[in-house]
């Protein structure tokens, strides 16, 4: 049985001068479900998210977060939502507690419960000994755990993920998988995107697979299964994406490698 509605796309359109970004997208999602949100470079992935963050505007169509139509320039669903963008720009100049303070104040929170909670999660993900660190001498993955954690400080109920486990080590994407999926369970609703094809597989309920700015598969990982007769989501991912080339490049490129040193 579904739940409440929390995203609706309406015909969503965008073009960016002559190009063509996304072709008209139809798509309802509901509460607790974690949403794979994936396609090639240059699919309009991560334009359908901005476009829902209100991050940017131009677009055709209609877009409702909450019930609530974004074009109407009421910005206070933001305060509900999450959001771990694929490349972010950390003030390097704050402390790990600084910085998740200052975000939290920007959702509303209350200073001292924004300090509280974010000690204890930064201990919770092995950081307890950096609170006090400047983000500049962060490694990658550090970063990225303080980035995560600041999307979730508020107790967000609609989480945006774009490669969010870029830079993490294998312990902290299983810590990480674990959190979505009792977030799901709780009620929240996951958007994720990533181009780590059996991470996707693993914790999403639903996949949506998006092509020239248009869905082409929208469904469970067994639905698309059964639907394209593939085994893992790579495989059923190049199957409707139409690449097939990939073994024949592989091998041109190992072959030109190889040239010149007597292998080839």
């Amino acid at each position: 049985m579904k739940g409440e509605k929390i995203l609706s796309l309406q015909n969503l359109t965008m073009n960016y001068g002559i190009k063509n970004v996304l072709t008209g997208i139809d798509l309802d999602v509901f509460q607790g479900q974690i949403i794979g949100y994936i396609g090639p470079n240059g699919a309009g992935k991560s334009t359908t998210v901005k476009i829902m963050l209100g991050l940017i505007d131009g677009y055709g169509g209609k877009v409702e977060v909450f019930g609530q139509d974004i074009a109407s320039g009421d910005p206070s669903y933001k305060r509900r939502i999450g959001y771990v963008p694929e490349n972010a720009e950390a003030y390097d100049n704050l402390t790990a507690s600084e910085y998740l303070i200052f975000t939290g104040e920007l959702y509303g929170m209350d200073r001292a419960l924004a300090e509280e909670k974010a000690i204890k999660l930064l201990h919770e993900f092995d950081l307890g000994e950096v609170i006090h660190a400047r983000l500049s001498s962060f490694s990658k993955g550090m970063k990225q755990k303080v980035l995560i954690i600041s999307s979730l400080l508020h107790d967000p109920d609609l989480l945006f993920l774009d490669e969010p486990l870029s830079g993490l080590d294998a312990n902290s994407m299983m810590i990480i998988q674990e959190i979505l999926s009792q977030l799901a369970a709780q009620g929240k609703t996951i958007f994720y995107s990533s181009h780590i094809m059996d991470l996707v597989e693993k914790i999403s309920n639903r996949i949506v697979l998006l092509v020239n700015g248009k869905v082409v598969a929208d469904g469970s990982f067994e639905e698309l299964q059964e639907r394209s007769k593939e085994g893992s989501l790579a495989q059923i991912f190049n199957q409707l994406t139409g690449f097939t080339e990939h073994k024949n490049i592989a091998e041109r490129f190992v072959t030109i490698v190889q040239e010149g040193n007597g292998n080839a």
